[in-house]
């Protein structure tokens, strides 16, 4: 399949024959062309948390490690972990303790952040010699959890079933675990979840069961989560839970007994969850044991186990995967896990495979059970904990009888250690305050130097993007539509990117004499920025082409929807912003794509019949002004020169997260200013900002002349 390409010189028009790749056959001829197109794929229903969330097995080591790279990034910034928070002093209590014998169990509380309490219980055991391992317990959605005693019917029913042994011990799951463990000579630590048992500086009704925006919570200054400015900031109660649990290993390791070499980690449900984002997230982690959650299928239905960009093209199997090839184990049950034989945990065997370490990853079969962190499942912890941190534990290992204890005996407050207050906003709105102003810290000293701008702000940069531009996609343009006019060719048609399934129109003024330039050139009108009312070309661009400078404008995904003012969010009632954009680029974020995608496509290398590009530069103005800083940012040296207006547009003054600007992250790594500055690592032009002091090397505009004519003539230097 051929079509016409049209160019001119000489006095001469030249038409040449170029393979075109389509789908149906289509009449080409000076500009008439009639292609039926694909619909773009992000026009699809959008990706909710009961998808199909497949991890295609990398065919190398070398394929594999900088997606690794990548997605670890993207988790640690979708946990606002990226920089880390300041550690601050645990200010450990330990009190309390209580002597069961063989083991003991304490009451602890410590800070994670200041005035942020975390509370549970040690177990230890009583006769330790040398260093010993340490575990951390999150436990998943059961009501005051480390507190829990089952009822006897209920108890008697799960030894009928063979998912419990005792009648006394099968009690409590929970303590069951601990009290094994500190028996093997393990120092454990259950850890309470946000709002459960001992932790209730926030409610139920904030950490699980969200429902509706707090207009309250809902401002630039004072926010609270799951507002558009806790969720710009990339502050949510799943990377509260995460701090928490790194802040839990900090704890162990001041102990003197538990040995840094083997730490680990279990959980069920949404304990399991945080078992694999503490596994993820944090190195000094040696085996890792998520129950119940690892899946293809459902990926954690409560507003604590979702978080912005986590599951955006993964899930929690490529989760579990970033964990290899360190020892790791899993189960199936009777929930969403139980297809994982089959969809997903063969492809981590096949990456633990590449490292030689196929036997450190097991699935422990439990189709049978219900959901469960039962005996059964525990004994599959304790062999796979036995095995690779050499307990030196007879096989099989049983759990024995004890005595559960009452909350009474288990809680940390009491009239010597009372207990901070519970659900006060001021607390919720002062901690947040506390983390934006840690990270704003940390960040600003990042901008001052190359190396902090390179490897802090930029890597998260692309991280919110959610694309880097090295995987820009396959792209191609079937359905060029070339006429000749007076001073220019003017191209028409899509750039189809078969590797994302996306398409962008555009609109290419290409000189007579090119230079090898081509200026994107974005606005809010979107391909008609080029033009005036009246049809003619815009006289800053007519100049650009008189100088040889394409000029190629675009309306970026649904940009030529100018009624657009929300965007979609996935089917339900509870306003989570995570329930949509854990699992979906942003609008934003989507548009960034498509100048990725004009700009890859401009700098292939293409038929020789074709105009050779040597230089993309880049223009933004309006609401795609931060577009075009945000893209700028995130393709490094690709875009040779840009020039912005910003408008003064900042993420942080959205209070919609339905608004089209939005974008999860955009106000944490120092807003549009940052973006900025990142992107002044090639020469920049700037109108529309107050303050250049994170981007001092940019030309800025002076008020008086016009923007885009002073922007035309800058490029033109």
């Amino acid at each position: 399949m051929v079509g016409l390409f049209i160019s001119h010189s000489g006095g001469q028009v030249h038409i040449s024959a170029i393979p075109m790749r389509l789908p149906t056959l289509a009449l080409v001829a000076f500009g008439l062309l009639n292609i039926a197109q694909a619909e773009d794929a992000r026009l699809g229903p959008l990706k909710d948390l009961n998808g199909y969330f497949p991890f295609p097995a990398p065919k190398s080591v070398q394929e594999w490690e900088p997606r690794r790279d990548f997605f670890r990034r993207q988790l640690l910034v979708s946990q606002g972990l990226w920089p880390m928070p300041t550690k601050t002093p645990l200010n450990a209590v330990i009190h309390g303790k209580i002597d069961q014998g063989d083991y003991t169990i304490e009451k602890v509380y410590f800070e994670s952040a200041p005035g942020f309490f975390v509370t549970g219980n040690l177990y230890r055991p009583k006769h330790v010699s040398g260093k010993v391992p340490a575990v951390v317990f999150p436990h998943g959605h059961w009501t005051d959890a480390r507190f829990l005693i089952q009822p006897d019917k209920y108890v008697r029913e799960e030894i009928a079933t063979g998912q419990e042994r005792f009648e006394q011990g099968g009690q409590s799951r929970f303590q069951s675990m601990c009290v094994q463990l500190a028996r093997m000579g393990c120092v454990a630590w259950q850890i309470d979840a946000l709002s459960d048992s001992d932790s209730k500086q926030f409610t139920p009704e904030v950490i699980h069961k969200f429902a509706k925006q707090r207009p309250e919570m809902n401002r630039t200054e004072g926010w609270g989560l799951y507002s558009p400015q806790a969720e710009a900031n990339l502050q949510s109660v799943m990377g509260l839970q995460t701090l928490n649990s790194i802040r839990s290993v900090d704890f162990l390791l001041t102990l003197p007994e538990v040995d840094p070499t083997r730490l680990a980690v279990t959980g069920s449900s949404g304990g399991g969850t945080q078992t694999m984002l503490l596994a993820a997230s944090d190195p000094r982690l040696a085996l890792s044991y998520p129950v119940v959650m690892v899946s293809t299928a459902m990926q954690g239905g409560c507003s604590c186990e979702n978080a912005t960009l986590l599951r955006v093209n993964s899930g929690n199997v490529e989760i579990a995967a970033l964990f290899a090839p360190k020892p790791q184990g899993m189960n199936t049950a009777n929930d969403w896990t139980k297809e994982m034989a089959t969809k997903g945990f063969p492809d981590l065997q096949a990456l633990y495979k590449l490292y030689g370490k196929k036997d450190y990853v097991t699935l422990q079969r439990g189709e049978h059970f219900p959901h469960n962190y039962n005996a059964v499942t525990r004994m599959g912890f304790y062999e796979v904990l036995n095995r690779h941190f050499k307990l030196g534990q007879a096989s099989p290992i049983v759990e024995k009888d004890y005595a559960p204890l009452p909350k009474e005996k288990l809680t940390v407050w009491d009239d010597a250690h009372p207990a901070p207050k519970s659900g006060d906003p001021d607390f919720e709105r002062g901690l947040l305050k506390w983390l934006k102003s840690d990270a704003q810290q940390q960040l600003l000293a990042a901008a001052k130097t190359a190396e902090g701008r390179e490897h802090v702000l930029r890597p998260a940069i692309e991280a919110i993007i959610g694309r880097p531009y090295a995987q820009a996609g396959k792209i191609s343009f079937p359905d060029a539509s070339t006429q000749w006019r007076d001073s220019h060719f003017r191209t028409q048609g899509r750039l189809l990117n078969a590797t994302y399934g996306e398409e962008v129109a555009i609109d290419w003024l290409q000189p007579i004499n090119p230079t090898g330039e081509v200026v994107v050139w974005l606005d809010d009108s979107g391909k008609g920025a080029a033009r005036l009312a009246d049809g003619s070309i815009r006289p800053e661009l007519q100049a650009l082409i008189d100088r040889g400078v394409g000029v190629l404008t675009a309306d970026l995904f649904l940009q030529d929807d100018k009624g657009l003012k929300q965007t979609r969010v996935v089917a339900g009632p509870r306003e989570v912003p995570a329930y949509t954009f854990g699992y979906n680029h942003a609008l934003f974020a989507q548009r960034v794509h498509d100048v990725m995608t004009i700009t890859s496509y401009l700098l292939t290398p293409r038929d020789s019949s074709q105009p050779a590009v040597k230089k993309v530069s880049l223009a933004g103005f309006g609401k795609m002004g931060a577009v075009a800083a945000a893209a700028r940012a995130a393709t490094g040296n690709a875009i040779a020169k840009a020039a912005i207006d910003t408008g003064a547009f900042r993420f942080g003054q959205l209070l919609d997260y339905r608004d089209p600007m939005f974008l999860p992250g955009g106000s944490k790594y120092l807003d549009v200013p940052g973006l900025l500055c990142v992107a002044s690592a090639q020469p920049l032009w700037v109108a529309g900002e107050p303050d250049a002091a994170l981007f001092p090397t940019a030309a800025l505009h002076q008020a008086g002349a016009d923007a885009k004519t002073a922007a035309a003539d800058w490029l033109l230097k």
